[in-house]
C-alpha cells in the first residue's frame, strides 16, 4: 500500500532522530546550485546535532531542530564550470562530487512540457545532446494535499543520484522543451544550467497553484471544502493544489533563476478565466520562492484540429490564448507564440514535435531579460493599436524586429521560407454589424492594412482567431511569429 506524502514526511522525521545526517535528495552529485544569490542547503539528522557543510572554500554549520531538520545558507557564489564536491558532516559523513554552479529553471506544465525528445514519433538526434554542463532532476508524479519537504526522484536505474547529464546516453529522457531551452541558454553564455523537470500530463492548473497565489487575486474564488486526499480522475490529479503541494512546493526552499511552463490544453475552453489563474500561479510561486518577481516564460498554445474557415473564428481555444496574450500584463514574464508549429497533416495531434523552436523561442526571452543579450529580438510581433483610415484600419504592433514578412513552415522541423510575394491570410474584418469577413491585408511599413469591400466602414480586426488558423503567416524579419489578436471585445 502506498504511504501518503505527509505520513512519509513524519515517519522519515521520527526515524531521523537515531539516523544518520541526509540532505533532501535534491542534493546529489551532478547537480547545478544556483550563482549570484544565498543558497539553502538542508536535511535530517539527529535532534540537537549539529552538521557542518563545507563546498566552494566555504564552511557553515546549523544545529538540527526537535524534529531532526536543519538547513543553512551558503554565500552567493559565481558561476563556476569546473566541478567541485560537497561535504556534509554530522554523527557521518556525506560527499557530493560534479557540482556545478550556474542557473537553475524549473520547467513545469502537462504533456507538452513532459514530452521528451523522440517521444510520440518526434525527430530524435542523440548526437545534439552532448552537452555536459546542462543537467536535469525530475521528481515523481506524488500529489498531496498539504505541503511536502521531502523530494523523491525519478531515478533511470537504482543508485543514480536523480540528476542526470545531458549525453547522448540521457538527453532522451530531458523534458524536450527544457533541453533546447537550456541547450541554447547553456551554448549562448557558457553559463551551467539545471534543470528542474515537475510536469504531469493532463492536468489542469488549478492543481498547480498555491493557496497563497489563489488569495492574491480577489477575482478567483477560492475553493472550499477541499478532500484531505487528492481527487483522480482518469489518470490526472483534480485537485486544487494538489500538485503545487507535492511537485513544486519542495523545491520552493531550493534557490532558483526562474520558470518555464507549458500547459493549458486542459483549461482550454477558458479566456479571462485562465489569465486570472495565471496570475495566482505566478504570484504564488513567487512568494513562496520569495526571491522576486522571477522570470516567468510561457508558451502560447498551438494550432490543433481542424481549419475553421468562419472569418469571426472564436472556436476552441482562440479566446484561451487571448487569456495567454493578457498574461503577458504580468511583471517580468514572456510569450513563445507556438501558433505555427502544428504538425502539417496531422491536426488532431496534440502533442507538436518541434520542440526545438518551442525550447529556443523560450530561450530568447531569458537571453533578452536575463542575460542580458542586447538588441536581440525575442518575439514575433504582438498587436499594440489600431487606427481607422479611410475605410481600412491599420494595425501597429510591437515585436515587429527589423520589419515584417510573410512566410510558411511545412511543418516538423522543415525551415521558414520568406514569402515576397505572398498574401497574408487568417485576417478578418468587421464593422458596426459585427458581421465578420475575410479581409485583404498587406505590409506597410511595420504595419499591416487591413480591409475588404464587404466591410466599408471597419470598427475590428481579427488575425489567426480560430483553434487551428492553417495558414497564418505573419513574421518578423527574425522569423519569429505573430500572435493571434482581436481588436475587439464583443461576445462573440
Amino acid at each position: 500500500m502506498k504511504i501518503p506524502h505527509l505520513v512519509q514526511v513524519l515517519l522519515f522525521a521520527a526515524v531521523s532522530a537515531h539516523a544518520d545526517v541526509t540532505l533532501n535528495a535534491v542534493f546529489a552529485e551532478h547537480m547545478v546550485l544556483q550563482r549570484d544569490m544565498p543558497v539553502a542547503v538542508y536535511g535530517l539528522a539527529a535532534p540537537g546535532e549539529r552538521v557542518a557543510v563545507a563546498f566552494a572554500g566555504q564552511k557553515k554549520s546549523a544545529l538540527t531542530d526537535k524534529d531532526g531538520r536543519w538547513t543553512l545558507k551558503l554565500d552567493a557564489m559565481r558561476a563556476a564550470t569546473t566541478p567541485a564536491v560537497m561535504t556534509v558532516a554530522g554523527k557521518n559523513t556525506l560527499t557530493i562530487g560534479d557540482i556545478v554552479i550556474g542557473d537553475v529553471w524549473v520547467c513545469s506544465g502537462q504533456s507538452n512540457m513532459d514530452f521528451t525528445p523522440g517521444a510520440y514519433g518526434g525527430p530524435y538526434d542523440p548526437a545534439e545532446f552532448d552537452v555536459p554542463l546542462l543537467r536535469q532532476f525530475h521528481c515523481v508524479n506524488e500529489p498531496s494535499m498539504k505541503p511536502v519537504t521531502a523530494v523523491t526522484a525519478n531515478l533511470v536505474k537504482p543508485g543514480d543520484s536523480g540528476w542526470l547529464v545531458c549525453s547522448k546516453e540521457f538527453g532522451n529522457r530531458f523534458t524536450a522543451v527544457g533541453l533546447y531551452f537550456g541547450r541554447k541558454l547553456q551554448q549562448e553564455t557558457g553559463v551551467p544550467i539545471g534543470l528542474i523537470k515537475s510536469a504531469w500530463n493532463g492536468t489542469k492548473i488549478e492543481t498547480w497553484i498555491s493557496p497563497d497565489g489563489v488569495v492574491a487575486v480577489p477575482e478567483l474564488a477560492a475553493p472550499k471544502d477541499l478532500p484531505a486526499e487528492p481527487v483522480i480522475s482518469g489518470s490526472y490529479p483534480a485537485t486544487w493544489h494538489c500538485l503545487y503541494f507535492g511537485k513544486i512546493y519542495p523545491f520552493t526552499f531550493f534557490a532558483i533563476k526562474g520558470a518555464i511552463w507549458y500547459q493549458g490544453e486542459s483549461n482550454g475552453d477558458e479566456e479571462e478565466t485562465y489569465f486570472q489563474k495565471q496570475r495566482a500561479l505566478i504570484g504564488g510561486w513567487r512568494k513562496a520562492w520569495n526571491q522576486g518577481d522571477f522570470p516567468f516564460y510561457f508558451v502560447q498554445l498551438p494550432a490543433w484540429q481542424k481549419p475553421n474557415d468562419n472569418p469571426a473564428g472564436g472556436d476552441g481555444w482562440a479566446r484561451f490564448r487571448m487569456g495567454q496574450l493578457k498574461s503577458l500584463t504580468i511583471p517580468h514574464t514572456g510569450m513563445a507564440v507556438a501558433i505555427d508549429l502544428a504538425d502539417v497533416g496531422k491536426p488532431d495531434d496534440i502533442h507538436p514535435k518541434d520542440k526545438k523552436s518551442v525550447g529556443e523561442r523560450l530561450a530568447l526571452w531569458a537571453l533578452a531579460k536575463d542575460y542580458g543579450k542586447k538588441n536581440l529580438v525575442y518575439s514575433g510581433p504582438l498587436y499594440k493599436a489600431m487606427t481607422i483610415e479611410d475605410g481600412k484600419i491599420r494595425i501597429s504592433f510591437d515585436s515587429v524586429g527589423s520589419g515584417l514578412m510573410i512566410a510558411t513552415r511545412k511543418g516538423g522541423f522543415e525551415p521558414l521560407v520568406k514569402e515576397p510575394q505572398g498574401k497574408l491570410r487568417r485576417f478578418a474584418i468587421a464593422g458596426e454589424d459585427k458581421v465578420w469577413v475575410w479581409a485583404y491585408a498587406v505590409i506597410d511599413g511595420n504595419t499591416v492594412l487591413v480591409s475588404s469591400p464587404e466591410a466599408p466602414k471597419p470598427v475590428a480586426v481579427r488575425y489567426a482567431y480560430s483553434m487551428c488558423p492553417e495558414g497564418c503567416n505573419l513574421y518578423n524579419n527574425e522569423g519569429l511569429p505573430a500572435s493571434p489578436f482581436r481588436t475587439d471585445a464583443w461576445e462573440k
